[in-house]
């Protein structure tokens, strides 16, 4: 159950701002990153990593360890990047993060919330590093790869299913994006969970209406999202993905079916300047010297 206090949303806005002001130093320092991701999706990372999961707590922030190759037969010292999330047990929370392409504005959640080394990001994208650009089962906060886009809600579904069985009070989360619901796979995860009755399976979704190719509605249109996941039986709740109260309380919902809570947001929410580039925001890449200087100028008026 998650209490609502002001010291509660006070901190979460904090790792909010600390979210969009990492990914868009990061992206001005590599001339490039992820930025539409983390503007749109900052409060539900900082909710969820902030407030709503019930991780085990860590003693120190964790170094990203060295690529020590995929896992093989025989292989007992593999580690996930789910040791960020802390030890596992039958009454902590288990996520899965879906957007693989996330990876960045999550490794920004895990440095403001203490769990990743506040220098990680230095390990960005380089050889032999866990810290990749497109997340897999060894980067920091993920515990699985997610294939090219929409198995994670099948992947959750099955360690749901496996807790459920055990008796195992804590949930499983998912971390989608709306672009995997252009996606069959997705459809037969949310049939899936709810024949198996997986009350302990919650899904919290950045609907922030652009994909790679532009708008949604211009690719292949998903609405009406709410109606098409109910139909299915799940609970939905559907609300502003800024409203940091709302997402707390509909994480502290109590159903019986599994729960997906679809958050509308602004892929260039406390960065005006993305906008012109609309209608496509998917990735940021300065294109100019004068671009790049406009947006650091944008930089030093989001940390005043």
């Amino acid at each position: 159950m998650v209490n609502q206090t002001d010291v509660d949303i006070e901190r979460i806005e904090k790792i909010a701002r600390g979210i969009r002001e990492r990914v868009l130093a990061h992206s001005i320092a590599n001339n490039g990153g992820y930025m539409s991701q983390a503007c749109s999706s900052a409060e539900l990372l900082a909710a969820l990593y902030g407030s709503i999961l019930n991780f085990a707590p860590l003693e120190n922030p964790i170094d990203p360890p060295s690529f020590i190759g995929v896992p093989s037969v025989g292989e007992h010292i593999y580690k996930t990047g789910a040791q960020f999330h802390g030890e596992k047990g039958p009454e902590y929370d288990r996520l899965i993060s879906s957007p693989a392409h996330y990876a960045l504005v999550i490794y920004a959640a895990l440095i403001e919330t203490r769990r990743l080394r506040e220098d990680g990001l230095e390990h960005f994208n380089r050889d032999g590093s866990t810290v990749e650009m497109i997340g897999a089962e060894h980067s920091p906060g993920f515990e699985t790869t997610t294939g090219s886009l929409a198995q994670a809600l099948s992947q959750a579904g099955g360690i749901a299913l496996a807790r459920k069985i055990r008796g195992e009070k804590g949930r499983t989360w998912v971390f989608m994006s709306d672009g995997e619901f252009q996606e069959g796979q997705t459809y037969e995860a949310l049939q899936a969970a709810r024949f198996h009755g997986l009350s302990n399976l919650r899904a919290i979704v950045d609907v922030n209406m652009n994909q790679c190719d532009g708008p949604m509605d211009t690719v292949m249109t998903i609405e009406p999202l709410a109606d098409r996941v109910k139909a299915f039986g799940w609970e939905v709740s559907v609300l502003d993905g800024h409203d940091i109260p709302a997402i707390l309380a509909a994480a502290a919902k109590e159903t019986d079916k599994p729960h997906m809570i679809l958050c509308y947001t602004d892929p260039v929410r406390g960065l005006p300047i993305l906008a012109e580039r609309a209608p496509v925001l998917h990735y940021l890449r300065f294109t100019s010297p004068e671009e790049r200087a406009r947006y650091e100028e944008a930089y030093q008026e989001m940390v005043k």
